[in-house]
């Protein structure tokens, strides 16, 4: 039998998970790992804790599962995307990543929309020319710190770090490549018209490959340090998104996942970029390389639950402490008591402004129609229900360019069955669960890497390695309920879009 440990490099820690070849999961194991917020938006981690967090999860799923280290027919990688780590030419981190968060980097994003057209530009990369991205993070860099700029070799990825850390090759692939703003989506190479526009050096990234490639093996350090045997494949793998819509087992321009985490987002795939005139959402490079995954973000889906528990929920978290229950199980025990539409109240989600396809940093959260009649439990339901509607204008969006049939659901938030229902019932179609909801996006990572080494033929595999386990159907008499309320959810943002705006950060 031979085994693949894939690495699924997230924002609050390092997930290893041990596959066999048949796609049961062997073993996990989760390192968690700092993250520093400052001023002005800067968030920033250790590149260190990443590689602490790979030596020691990849020795604790050795130990547990007692799999020889010679079985393991390949290592392979998720990792978060659109961050800036810069590195010298021997791979050494020369300051704290910049990660996916940060939003530091806005004058640069000006310069970049100064220097290039903004549809011009969408029309390379496919994404919209904002701070969001590995780009102006490094044009931060070069501005605000220029003997670390100078003294950069390559600025890469969190999992592109850990696979210099194993093989000691510079490398990324497709996917991450196309969160990082500056490379040609379609072409498959960094572009020369955006990075000459901001006088960025080309060599700066490192060369991209296919996800499936092979593009090192363990070196000996790296072999003793995490108990793997020296010269064990390592296959690229991908960023997080492209990795989750393969685990999800996503295939064909019908067929959609949602991801429920702390963001949220609604992809699917299609065999070339979809163009958006008023580029209200990005296309990302998939992992099959002849592939592309349109795709529409919001920014606080599980934070919005988080923060709902931690306000309005305090009484259940009381619960949780000193009766052993738990808090999100009695809130949505609440919100059951309360109908659909919530008594007609609506939630706007926008608790850290907006991305796709309002693009609005100033968009903030709002209850629309609260009265002294309404109730706690109205209040837990309108804020399943407005994630819900929010992402429903995504799909909308998609439909103009595509027949959604079906969503499937990955992901921790997957998991509550109340959730599961308000969605199809909003969205008005089936909501999908399958096997593995929170290890699919490491799941896409195993079947690159077995891809990679020959163990699986290609990514149609993920259809029977992560399969549908049970299928939510909307409720009739509630999707009409939701069809009269959706429209004043849409209103109720657009009527508050300059309020929102006058009341600054």
């Amino acid at each position: 039998m031979q085994y693949i440990i894939a690495h699924d490099l997230g924002t609050s820690g390092n997930k290893a998970t041990l596959y066999d070849e048949t796609g049961q999961l062997v073993a996990a194991s989760t390192t968690e790992y700092p993250t520093s917020i400052g001023p002005s938006g800067y968030v920033e981690q250790d590149a260190g804790e990443w590689w602490n967090a790979v030596v020691l999860s990849t020795k604790k799923l050795l130990q547990t599962s007692n799999i020889k280290n010679t079985d393991i027919a390949c290592v392979s990688f998720s990792g978060q995307m659109m961050g800036c780590l810069p590195v010298d030419t021997a791979g050494n981190p020369l300051r704290p990543a910049i990660i996916w968060a940060d939003m530091r980097s806005e004058k640069q994003a000006v310069q970049l929309r100064s220097a290039i057209d903004e549809h011009e530009f969408y029309r390379i990369v496919w994404h919209r020319p904002i701070s969001s991205y590995t780009l102006t993070k490094l044009m931060w860099i070069r501005d605000n710190e220029p003997e670390v700029f100078g003294r950069t070799a390559k600025t890469l990825q969190a999992k592109d770090y850990i696979v210099y850390k194993l093989t000691g090759v510079f490398a990324t692939d497709y996917s991450d490549a196309s969160g990082t703003n500056a490379f040609d989506l379609i072409n498959k190479k960094w572009s020369d018209a955006i990075l000459n526009s901001v006088k960025i050096r080309k060599d700066v990234f490192p060369d991209a490959y296919p996800s499936t490639s092979v593009v090192g093996r363990v070196k000996k350090e790296a072999a003793e340090l995490t108990g793997l045997a020296e010269g064990t494949p390592v296959v690229l793998g991908g960023g997080d998104g492209s990795c989750a819509i393969v685990g999800a087992g996503i295939f064909g321009a019908q067929n959609a996942y949602s991801i429920l985490g702390s963001s949220s987002w609604v992809a699917f795939e299609t065999d070339e970029p979809l163009y958006d005139e008023e580029m209200r959402y990005m296309t990302w490079a998939h992992l099959d390389e002849k592939k592309y995954q349109p795709c529409g973000t919001m920014q606080a889906a599980g934070l919005s639950i988080s923060w709902l528990k931690q306000t309005l929920g305090r009484d259940e978290t009381y619960a949780e402490k000193h009766s052993g229950g738990n808090a999100l199980d009695l809130i949505e025990s609440g919100a059951r008591v309360s109908p659909p539409g919530s008594n007609n109240l609506i939630y706007l989600p926008y608790l850290l402004g907006e991305r796709s396809p309002r693009w609005d940093p100033y968009a903030k959260g709002a209850f629309i129609g609260l009265t002294s009649k309404h109730t706690k439990e109205d209040m837990f339901r309108s804020v399943y229900e407005g994630i819900a509607y929010n992402l429903y204008t995504i799909i909308n969006i998609f439909e103009t360019r595509a027949c959604l049939k079906e969503v499937t659901l990955i992901g921790g938030g997957a998991r509550s069955e109340l959730w599961r229902q308000i969605l199809a019932d909003v969205w008005g179609r089936p909501v999908l669960i399958p096997r593995y909801l929170e290890e699919a996006t490491s799941m896409g990572a195993a079947i690159a890497g077995g891809i990679g080494v020959g163990i699986f033929k290609d990514f149609s595999i993920a259809e029977k390695l992560n399969p549908t386990v049970t299928r939510i159907l909307p409720d009739k008499k509630d999707v009409r309920a939701y069809r009269k309320l959706y429209p004043l959810f849409e209103q109720s943002y657009v009527s508050l879009k300059d309020v929102f705006r006058k009341l600054g950060d």
